[in-house]
């Protein structure tokens, strides 16, 4: 989420101007609490601590020193060579001197007085009050163990004519079993769900796992694929660490009349049974807008990770047939998951690389908004790399004595190289990533 609040300079010069061991948590520290933390670190939220307060933050002011030192909080990891981002979350030298200084000199509260305003918080939610929200008619009971396909449930919106979505949420209803929550926009007369009961968590009956898959079928199904775009677009989505999507002003999400929203959730049995009913959030756009966004993707299926392999690399690319202008971007990856690079190909063969994150974190799927959209022209190639690793030495790998194919579960991997665009209102998912069929040629027979 784009935290729109105002920036550290004031509180910086007040550190500037006085002695370390006179820095206070109200009037020093909690001005970078309120900017770089507490959307994340306050109840019901992905932090497990809450710096809302002065005895609440007082227990981890070591712990946060060295967080800040070791650049691990607040989470960011793009190479800071490569691109300007909107949301870029790292911390000034100022920033990081006044929380080092404030452990260091004992965690001194200083007076209440010299406090900002608290910030307002709608509770359960970060987008603050939604204008709609849609939710699971009913919980989904999630097994103690095994394999759990991807659920499907259908919820019609009801919408008699086009609603813009300017600001989106996802929310897990119980969070220890969601690992992520995709909401399409499925439009009037897709297939996409055609047997699907609307409420009744489904699994298509065509739905094959990934892993019983050949690799020349894997081949096929990512030539096909085309980003998952016959899903329908992409309107939000909740996974380890996202933040809500926020569109700029004039642009939206575009759900035509009629449309319904298909949640796809992926759950993960825990070792005990648990429910959930998850939710998204929705506020729509004050004014028409001009432009709509779209979520695409550059995407490899047919990769086979061998087992101890630590720097194992998979290429995608995708060739955009139409002008777009380039919104944000937001790599994704699983457990073996080590580093990741979006670059771009021009029509005149100038090449530039738009994001690099050396350190993947699969735990933090960050969204990477650039600081002013880029224009790609029609026949500009994205390419994108990642890097693997497959070995023992990654903590997080589930198993380095085996090979790792594209698959739906953690313990499998994924590629994919989602961006975001803003292209005219009447522009599609397929006009972009699909070149126009040529008619056929009248041959008279």
């Amino acid at each position: 989420m784009r935290l729109l609040f105002t920036s550290l300079v004031c509180a910086a010069a007040a550190f500037a101007g006085s002695a370390p061991s006179q820095v206070t948590f109200y009037k020093d520290v909690l001005p970078v609490l309120q900017k770089d933390c507490q959307g994340c670190h306050r109840p019901g939220e992905a932090a497990p601590m809450s710096f809302l307060t002065y005895d609440q933050t007082r227990p981890w002011a070591k712990a946060m020193k060295q967080a800040v030192l070791g650049k691990q909080m607040p989470p960011w990891f793009a190479d800071s060579h490569y691109g300007k981002f909107s949301n870029d979350r790292t911390l000034s030298s100022a920033e990081i001197d006044t929380l080092v200084s404030w452990a260091d000199n004992g965690a001194k509260p200083g007076d209440p007085k010299d406090a900002p305003k608290a910030l307002a918080f709608v509770e359960g939610w970060r987008i603050g009050k939604p204008d709609m929200v849609i939710e699971m008619p009913q919980a989904f009971e999630v097994p103690a163990s095994g394999t759990i396909d991807y659920q499907y449930i259908l919820i019609p919106t009801n919408f008699k004519e086009d609603t813009y979505v300017q600001v989106a949420e996802a929310r897990p209803g119980n969070p220890a079993v969601v690992h992520h929550i995709i909401a399409f926009i499925r439009e009037p007369g897709s297939p996409f769900m055609k047997d699907a009961k609307p409420g009744v968590p489904f699994v298509p009956k065509d739905h094959v796992r990934t892993e019983n898959l050949t690799p020349e079928q894997r081949k096929k199904l990512a030539q096909s694929n085309g980003g998952g775009i016959g899903a329908g677009d992409f309107l939000t989505g909740y996974a380890p660490g996202t933040v809500p999507f926020v569109m700029r002003p004039g642009e939206a999400k575009l759900v035509k009349a009629g449309s319904d929203i298909v949640l796809q959730m992926h759950y993960t049995a825990t070792g005990k049974p648990a429910t959930d009913k998850s939710r998204i959030g929705l506020i729509f756009a004050k004014d028409k807008p001009n432009a709509r966004v779209l979520t695409l993707a550059a995407g490899a299926l047919d990769f086979e990770i061998p087992p101890g392999d630590s720097n194992y690399q998979v290429d995608a690319k995708l060739k955009l047939q139409r002008d777009v202008t380039l919104v944000s971007l937001l790599p994704h990856m699983h457990f073996r998951g080590k580093s990741f690079e979006y670059r771009v190909t021009y029509p005149t063969g100038e090449k530039e690389t738009l994001l690099s994150v050396p350190k993947y974190d699969f735990n933090w799927q960050l969204t990477y908004e650039l600081e002013k959209p880029k224009v790609l022209p029609k026949g500009t190639v994205i390419e994108c790399t990642a890097h693997y690793d497959n070995s023992a030495n990654n903590k997080y790998n589930p198993d380095p004595t085996k090979p790792v194919r594209f698959g739906e579960q953690t313990w499998e991997e994924m590629m994919f190289g989602f961006f975001e665009v803003s292209v005219p209102m009447d522009v599609t998912a397929m006009d972009i990533m699909r070149p126009p069929q040529q008619p056929k040629p009248n041959t008279g027979l």
